[in-house]
């Protein structure tokens, strides 16, 4: 069974642990989504006794119950995030912040954040999407068949936009919605764009990968330079995936007909006050 599971669980545990000491000086993106989440968590005016603050590099949510890859911090409950080993019903709210882009087993996840809610219980989470270091992918998939006449997969496949809320729907939750965000990050060479992947313990834990060799490793640093700005420096894209959706409860609307689902994410929010 392991051996079908598109990502190394072990390797992605080992990087998330060996990136926590230093992850400050890259947390740019993590800090964005985290306020992001916090504001729109907010939004719902109602408290939250017991909260569940589920993977990411460390914890967005003061007083929540932390769960991680590593006991990277006091207190930390060491789990993936698609084997949660909580009771039903043990959250008012689950947040979760750049944890869900590389879990093997995504609807498992999805389902257990909503086995782990209370009827009406909010699930907001933000993680990397689809469209993300599209001028990467490009350079090495140019680079490699250039040089070896072949390509294969050094980054990991990701969440489209487009079925993001879909997700949540068939993992049974209630009025899931999703937004886009989408991020410009500007580097002076492909290496500066590997050594801060590479401290946001987001590298490729592929199981089935293979090393750069290096004349590919070259020529794609190569046409990562020749894309540059007239200031010397290539844009690369991050998109930021936001959805929420509730567990089943009591005095929800009806579901919407297919087709007609509310797109903003945070008039949603509002709406479950």
């Amino acid at each position: 069974m392991a051996e079908t599971l598109p990502f190394d669980a072990a390797l992605r545990r080992r990087r998330h642990a060996a990136a926590a000491p230093g992850f400050g000086r890259v947390a740019f993106l993590h800090d964005l989504m985290a306020e992001e989440l916090r504001e729109r968590a907010g939004m719902v005016a109602r408290p939250f006794a017991d909260v569940l603050d589920l993977g990411g590099p460390r914890g967005i949510f003061p007083g929540a119950m932390r769960a991680a890859l590593s006991a990277s911090e006091a207190g930390v409950v060491v789990t993936d995030e698609d084997q949660l080993p909580f009771a039903d019903a043990s959250f008012d709210l689950v947040v979760s912040a750049g944890a869900l882009t590389t879990v093997n087993d995504l609807p498992a996840a999805r389902a257990g954040i909503r086995r782990v809610l209370r009827p009406d219980g909010p699930f907001v989470a933000a993680f990397v999407g689809g469209l993300s270091l599209v001028e990467l992918r490009a350079c090495l998939l140019a680079a490699e068949a250039a040089v070896t006449g072949g390509a294969g997969s050094h980054t990991a496949p990701m969440v489209e936009a487009s079925a993001a809320a879909g997700l949540l729907a068939r993992a049974g939750f209630a009025m899931p919605v999703a937004d886009v965000e989408r991020v410009t990050l500007r580097y002076a060479s492909l290496f500066g764009l590997f050594d801060d992947l590479t401290a946001m313990g987001a590298r490729s834990v592929l199981r089935q990968r293979r090393p750069l060799r290096r004349d590919v490793l070259a020529a794609a640093a190569a046409g990562f330079a020749a894309m540059a700005d007239d200031d010397g420096k290539t844009g690369v894209t991050i998109e930021i995936l936001h959805v929420a959706g509730w567990a089943p409860g009591p005095g929800q609307p009806s579901p919407k007909a297919p087709g007609s689902a509310t797109t903003s994410l945070a008039a949603a929010l509002k709406s479950r006050v």
